[in-house]
């Protein structure tokens, strides 16, 4: 009998082998090869793409160049606190018996997904404690690497893992500039030239190859390494050709399990692939990762046709797309996996940089701010592995989910499958690390906003920069920027595209008002002390989405009807516990407003920031909207029912409704009804 680490493994390859997937590979060539040596210590500088990549608009920063302050600080400082400092103390599938540690522990994709955040999170917290807990996966995988150049457990030599270990090196390297990672690297790599024509991808590692071309294309801007051009291309003709899938997108309903069967069963093996919800979060970037070695503007558009074609049809009001665990709908009733939200911030932050596009930093601060948050406990202790914009219960149910279990949406250590468990302390640590960048022409970017300071160099000379804001919950941003010596560079300031109305200026001086949905330039030479203020004027708007219903938002914020919740205790799990939540209140309102001036109808109120905004005793803003109950409008199982088709009338009173951050309400109403006028 398999251990209980390596069983809970084993029952989520059966579940989905038994819905036609195919078995991973098990042939493993030999292959040796003299990697050159490449860069050895790290900079505080973005690197650059060679030739003959395609430039990128914007380049990341190295990790640690941005840190976190204020309460995007705390919000890091909690997630060490709870399961993201402490998993491998709980939970035997990422502890000491790890396969990644030499154990004889789950060895699949486990490990690296928890290392993928928590190496970021230590490096921007600085925390010693953090650091050591990923050295031993660090030390382990480059301590062991085989002759051939292969790394990981013996006992698993599915390509998949080993391409998030990559993404958990370079994010250690560039922290660090460990000497051993860059040749560990370059033997792998060329391993993998002479072993993939033999032994392909298959199953997750081809759906998902655009995440190892990333780290390909990283190692070749540092060493120049011709071969490793032959990898990508390689990668690309193996993997699954998304840009295909979307070009003629055929999934435009809810995806079942009988669905997959069906589809299988017929010759279409690869259906329940294409149609898994990570797998299509992660391939968002697919167009804009091969454009760099393609050059092609079609390639590059690619990202903006996959995000259209699945909000069009799976689209929620949080941002996300359905998927539980498969597409699954436009309706607010149905679920978002937690993976998929990392892993569409991830696309959505290597896609910005890439394309310079300011609508994916809209996009991206819309998942961070609402989908993030809305799917964790305050102390991020639990997590669910799927969340509903409309959630009145969350409880052991089958539905409303597609192809997934009960526990879907209960809050706990693993509720339905692990992957997220290890997977989900990506998410604040990277959109840190991603809130500036440098621009192709030596620019500072702005590319998404929190409090944050940075430290770079722009042409040699060290320039570090100060932000201060309460954004997302208020509306202005001060950037202090702090050149060691007066310097002439581009600051380039994204404004998103709800933004209208805003204003900046420089050292209290009125700039030109700058247009939404653009990144503004201010051209000048920047001396120590000089103060660019950011006003968004943040206005409540409103948006329509399945059966015309309306959501309410303001800034980047989503907001939701609070729900009086239960939490039952349903197990303790070690350090940790799994819950239940049952509603205390009535939740089913119609909302009266004018999608044409919503302003005039709600009215906001902003309250001081506290160290948990995202928890609805801490909202710093609330919203106030006329509404009315609508009696018809029930939850049955648990669930509740599509939300009707408006307009609706009711015999109800009228009512003040107060609304609170989506990320605030664990139970929540999202999309509401309109009222008839």
């Amino acid at each position: 009998m398999l251990p209980p680490s390596l069983r809970i493994h084993s029952s989520r390859r059966r579940f989905l082998q038994q819905l036609g997937f195919a078995g991973m590979a098990s042939s493993l060539p030999v292959s040796a090869f003299a990697a050159s040596p490449g860069q050895t210590a790290s900079s505080s500088t973005g690197v650059k793409n060679r030739a003959p990549l395609a430039p990128n608009a914007f380049y990341s920063l190295p990790l640690g160049a941005v840190r976190p302050t204020g309460w995007l600080r705390s919000q890091l400082e909690i997630q060490a606190q709870g399961l993201g400092g402490h998993l491998d103390e709980t939970w035997p599938d990422v502890g000491p018996n790890s396969g990644w540690l030499g154990g004889s522990g789950e060895s699949w994709e486990r490990g690296p997904y928890f290392l993928d955040g928590l190496t970021p999170l230590a490096y921007l917290l600085d925390d010693a404690r953090l650091k050591a807990k990923a050295q031993k996966y660090i030390d382990w995988t480059l301590n062991n690497q085989q002759p051939s150049g292969m790394f990981g457990p013996h006992s698993n030599d599915d390509w998949w893992p080993r391409m998030v270990m990559l993404k958990a090196l370079t994010q250690y390297q560039e922290a660090t500039g460990d000497p051993r990672v860059i040749p560990a690297m370059q033997h792998y790599f060329d391993y993998q030239l002479t072993a993939l024509p033999t032994r392909g991808l298959s199953d997750w590692g081809k759906f998902r190859w655009q995440d190892e071309v990333l780290s390909v294309i990283w190692l070749y801007n540092r060493t120049g390494n011709p071969r490793l051009l032959d990898l990508v291309h390689l990668l690309h003709t193996q993997g699954h050709d998304w840009l295909a899938q979307y070009a003629n997108f055929q999934y435009k309903d809810r995806i079942t399990g009988e669905k997959i069967r069906s589809e299988e069963e017929s010759g279409h093996k690869d259906f329940g692939l294409s149609t898994h919800g990570v797998n299509n979060g992660q391939a968002i970037k697919t167009g804009a990762v091969w454009s760099l070695v393609s050059g092609s503007e079609s390639d590059r558009r690619g990202v903006s046709q996959m995000i259209a074609e699945l909000d069009k049809y799976h689209g929620l009001p949080n941002g996300m797309f359905s998927c539980d665990e498969h597409l699954a709908g436009p309706n607010p009733s149905q679920g978002s996996e937690l993976c998929t939200v990392v892993e569409y911030m991830f696309s959505l932050e290597q896609s910005l940089g890439i394309l310079g596009d300011p609508v994916l930093g809209d996009r991206l601060e819309k998942l961070a701010f609402n989908a993030l948050p809305g799917t964790l406990t305050d102390d991020m202790w639990a997590h669910q592995y799927n969340q509903e914009p409309n959630q009145v219960e969350c409880s052991l149910h089958r539905k409303p989910w597609t192809t997934d279990g009960p526990e879907s949406n209960l809050f706990g250590l693993e509720p339905n499958f692990g992957c997220c468990t290890a997977n989900f302390h990506q998410g604040w640590p990277k959109f840190t690390a991603s809130l500036f960048m440098l621009s192709q022409d030596d620019g500072v970017v702005a590319a998404a906003y929190a409090p944050c300071e940075m430290r770079t160099m722009v042409r040699d000379t060290p320039v570090h920069i100060v932000e201060e804001t309460n954004y997302p919950f208020h509306g202005t941003v001060s950037i202090t920027v702090n050149p060691a010596s007066p310097l002439a560079f581009p600051l380039l300031l994204r404004i998103p595209a709800w933004a209208k109305g805003t204003t900046l200026t420089v050292n209290r001086q009125q700039q030109p008002a700058p247009e939404s949905g653009t990144f503004a330039r201010i051209e000048r030479k920047w001396r120590a002390g000089d103060r660019v203020e950011i006003d968004f004027h943040f206005e409540p708007r409103v948006s329509q989405g399945f059966h015309d219903s309306v959501a309410v938002e303001r800034g980047p914020l989503v907001f939701s009807y609070g729900i009086g919740e239960d939490w039952l205790k349903l197990r303790d799990r070690g350090m940790t516990a799994d819950w239940q939540v049952y509603p205390t209140t009535q939740w089913n309102y119609a909302l009266s407003l004018d999608a044409a001036s919503p302003s005039h109808g709600i009215v906001t109120v902003e309250d001081e920031m506290h160290d948990r905004p995202f928890s609805a005793k801490g909202a710093p803003v609330k919203l106030h909207v006329k509404g009315r109950k609508v009696s018809s409008w029930q939850a049955e199982d648990g669930v509740v029912n599509p939300v009707p088709q408006s307009p609706v009338t009711s015999d109800q009173s009228e009512e003040t409704v107060t609304l609170i951050p989506y990320a605030a309400a664990k139970l929540r109403i999202t999309a509401f009804p309109q009222l008839k006028t």
